[in-house]
């Protein structure tokens, strides 16, 4: 379940849902499952071939994939919880600097351990694009129902 299908609506009478990481990581279940069975399937596959940084590597990019994806939602949950609206600088500015971090951070292990370290990139990238598959559909399945 995703930050935007919250199981209490936000309505004028009820409080709004209280922003803890507990609460995220609790809704994201599903992508926190997938992620550690990615982990497990990288160590699994390069592993036997000898190739344990490149499991690693692969590894540590499923990781902060995941951690990127549980600071949006954090961040997402905060913001909803708060009831403001924020506006596009801010929205572009908080996102501009999670994903700064992220490139650098990805960028520099991924050169640390050249030419091992470009699995950190590949996991990632794959791991982003599941994420963001399982994100989508709930939503489109909601608009759908609208």
């Amino acid at each position: 379940m995703s930050v935007t299908e919250m199981d209490t609506p936000m309505t004028d009478d009820q409080p709004p849902v209280k922003a803890s990481f507990l609460r995220v990581l609790k809704d994201q279940r599903k992508i926190i499952l997938v992620a550690l069975g990615m982990i497990v399937v990288s160590y699994w596959i390069a592993g036997p071939l000898g190739e344990w940084q490149l499991a690693g590597c692969i590894a540590a990019g499923v990781a902060l994939g995941l951690a990127n994806h549980l600071a949006t939602e954090w961040w997402l949950l905060k913001i909803i919880s708060s009831g403001k609206q924020p506006t596009k600088g801010q929205l572009t500015a908080s996102t501009i600097i999670r994903l700064a971090v992220l490139t650098v951070v990805a960028v520099g292990i991924a050169a640390a351990f050249w030419p091992d370290g470009i699995g950190l990139l590949l996991g990632l990238a794959i791991f982003r694009l599941i994420a963001l598959v399982m994100t989508t559909i709930p939503l489109l399945k909601e608009l759908k129902n609208q």
